[in-house]
């Protein structure tokens, strides 16, 4: 009887076996695991396995799974514990999926349990078409959200990953789509630094994210799927990383097609995985045996890259039995159950920002009756899903939600025009229907035609293809056209938006009442746009991008310098700020407090503030926390988030809010180091970046500095 190989035997530790197991391989088979559809080694017992799988707002393109608003609609609610809990129902869907297509001999595309979430990339320009996939244009509440979704999907425990999250696009990623493959972002180190790395730093070094995926485009001249500085120098050597890194797909055939950095798919391949890159979406990789012969590879850098990817793996339990692996017990009726179902409306509900409310104007009551719903997303499942979406049991539209909450109304619909197009001949019947009515709901805004990612097909009819980024970011076609024309009838008019990258609707903001920002919100999307507009639910809900007037208020879209660009360093008037959204009801902020008038640049003051609910209803309050370094020796941002925290009080109710916060989370990188200076310090805590309530000031004394990546990412907040 053979004795059972280290690779296979779960009681020696994981290095122990992935060595046994690699030192078994042939160069052709190590090769072959280094493509996402990784072959079968039948020899060895090692099945065959794909890499990609996609859980952005739900378990996608796997079949039935419940369907969570697009991300940047989850990072809307300003709530980490709900996007903890919304994490953890996608890696049981996920884990409870895999299994189920496992016991069916299924091993494909979208079936695994190396998911490709959280983008963490900054959503720098409204433009750009997958903006809609972040979590917004500010490094610090980009990063908490997405250290929360890591943690969670990865799971806690001591001996297995849940599943394998993924930081994206790495970095300095966000357009022009249409150029991408032979793209070259070019960043400042300021800017690399303030902006487009600390929420990667943030999934490494606090998250341990398990996978890192490089970006399509060069940074700075190097290609990020091979670049030395991104990879080895800052990606491993800087901030530890221990993962593995993966290319987005067919990016490494870029490197020498279009960015023409070498000439051969061999020295390509071999440029890529000689920087670090262990894993290739495409079908570049299987040129690595012709690197080595070539001399570009030594075998034993590919057996690293190899070695990598077989320890997330075992990480996984895929080579251990089951009934070791807690997580490969979730049973597969946890899939769209209804408890899921439930957190979506959650989730959609908290997401929902309510941009302009004049005169109280909603909510509308539920004794209407005769509304008119009107506009081409009232009634569209697809536009509720965004992209990188899975298949809902069943999805709710606006005019279904409308429905439901009047149910013994007469609710009439008009589609009045498309997303795109000069179409106006379904305006009259539009008109028609407003003009009968009480009040005139318009569901207008975006879709997957109009932003998305490059030859974006998803979300879209059958045989068309997304446009990308955006030229513009006014209302596309005639809508407001169509916004114009029921306005003109009289009626009053609510203005309901779906969307990812936002809209400038300055009209509308001049002339309709009420407006409320829907995202792209799921499957339960109607619901919980319903719920907002007849008051039973109270929007609570945050911008987590600014709403620029025009085009003419943003630089040049290929243009990677921050200046000018989000509220952090633009200095025109934006049309809403970011950190913006209205409630039903009023907060009143006082008593604001700090623990020190002085600290040293090593220790911590905490910021406390009461914040009381005035008005005659209970409802939530997202909290934020700005710091303005006063006195820095360099450009620095005019307020940087440094906190936040979303809760609930009664009418009448009162808490105090506690930011414990280290002098660190003022270091910027300079000349090599993260240093904290000496200098007064501006504490600035309101309901956006713009509507400060309270603000008080503290000095730092002394200086820091360290060279091996120090700093502080995140305040303690606590509310009592």
């Amino acid at each position: 009887m053979s004795e059972q190989p280290i690779y296979l035997n779960p009681d020696h530790p994981i290095a122990e076996r992935v060595d046994d197991l690699v030192a078994r391989m042939t160069l052709e088979e190590k090769v072959a695991q280094m493509r996402y559809s990784a072959s079968a080694i039948p020899r060895l017992g090692v099945p065959e396995y794909n890499w990609w799988n996609e859980c952005l707002h739900g378990v996608g393109r796997a079949g039935i799974a419940t369907v969570f608003p697009q991300a940047i609609g989850m990072a809307a609610t300003w709530d980490v514990g709900l996007i903890e809990q919304i994490a953890n129902v996608i890696s049981d869907e996920g884990r409870a999926k895999h299994h189920e297509f496992v016991r069916q001999g299924q091993r494909e595309i979208y079936q695994g349990l190396t998911f490709w979430t959280p983008n963490v990339n900054i959503f720098r320009d409204p433009r750009w078409g997958r903006g809609q996939e972040t979590y917004g244009e500010d490094p610090y509440l980009t990063s908490a959200i997405g250290v929360t979704f890591v943690r969670a999907l990865q799971g806690h425990h001591a001996r297995y990953l849940k599943a394998a999250a993924c930081a994206k696009h790495y970095a300095v990623h966000s357009g022009p789509e249409g150029e991408r493959h032979q793209f070259n972002a070019i960043a400042s180190e300021r800017d690399m630094r303030d902006t487009y790395l600390p929420a990667f730093e943030a999934l490494v070094r606090v998250a341990n994210v398990e996978a890192v995926m490089g970006a399509y485009n060069r940074t700075n001249g190097e290609p990020c799927c091979a670049s030395p500085t991104l990879l080895q120098k800052i990606l491993r050597e800087e901030w530890g990383f221990e993962g593995h890194v993966t290319s987005d797909c067919w990016a490494i055939i870029d490197i020498y097609k279009y960015h023409k950095v070498v000439d051969t798919p061999e020295q390509a391949a071999a440029l890529a995985v000689n920087n670090g890159c262990d894993l290739n979406c495409g079908d570049t990789y299987p040129y690595l045996t012709g690197s080595v012969e070539q001399g570009l590879i030594e075998e034993s850098t590919i057996d690293r890259a190899v070695k990598r990817l077989f320890t997330t793996r075992m990480r996984l339990g895929m080579f251990d039995p089951d009934d070791l692996n807690p997580y490969a017990q979730i049973p597969y009726e946890v899939n769209d159950s209804e408890s899921h179902r439930q957190l979506a409306i959650q989730t959609a509900q908290e997401s929902m920002v309510l941009l302009k409310n004049a005169d109280h104007t909603l909510p509308l009551s539920l004794e209407l009756q005769r509304v008119a719903v009107i506009g081409p997303n009232a009634d569209s499942q697809k536009v509720l899903l965004g992209n990188y979406h899975g298949t809902p049991s069943h999805s709710v539209t606006p005019l279904e939600g409308i429905r439901a909450a009047l149910p013994d109304a007469e609710v009439t619909y008009a589609q009045g025009c498309g997303v795109l197009g000069n179409d106006t001949s379904g305006f009259d019947e539009a008109v028609a229907l407003a003009q009968n009515a009480e009040v005139a709901i318009l569901v207008l805004g975006l879709s997957q035609v109009i932003e998305g990612e490059e030859g974006q097909q998803e979300g879209v009819a059958e045989g068309e293809k997304s446009t990308g980024d955006r030229k513009d970011i006014t209302l596309p076609g005639v809508q407001e056209d169509l916004l114009k024309a029921v306005h003109a009838t009289g009626t009053p008019v609510v203005l309901v938006l779906l969307n990812g990258g936002v809209v400038a609707v300055n009209w509308a903001d001049e002339n309709v009442p009420a407006i409320l920002e829907a995202w792209y919100p799921g499957q339960a999307g109607g619901t919980a746009i319903a719920d907002v507009l007849f008051g039973e639910y109270n929007p609570a809900g945050r911008l987590p991008v600014t709403v620029y007037k025009s085009i003419e208020q943003l630089p040049e879209f290929t243009n990677y310098d921050m200046t000018g660009r989000t509220y952090r360093y633009m200095t025109d008037e934006p049309l809403y700020s970011f950190g913006h959204g209205l409630s039903y009801t009023q907060f009143e902020y006082s008593n604001l407090q700090l623990s020190a008038e002085s600290i040293t640049a090593n220790g911590s003051v905490t910021v406390s503030v009461d914040v009381t609910n005035t008005g005659d209803r209970a409802g939530d309050e997202v909290v934020q926390m700005y710091l303005h370094d006063v006195e820095a020796s360099e450009v620095r941002p005019n307020l940087e988030l440094k906190g936040f925290t979303r809760f609930s009080l009664e009418p009448g109710q009162s808490r105090t809010v506690h930011f414990h916060t280290p002098a660190s989370l003022l270091s910027f990188y300079q000349d090599g180091a993260h240093i904290v200076e000496p200098g007064k310090v501006e504490v600035l805590v309101g309901a956006s970046s713009v509507d400060i309530r309270q603000r008080a000031s503290f000095e730092i004394t002394g200086q820091e500095t360290d060279t091996s990546g120090w700093r502080a990412y995140f305040s303690t907040v606590e509310v009592v």
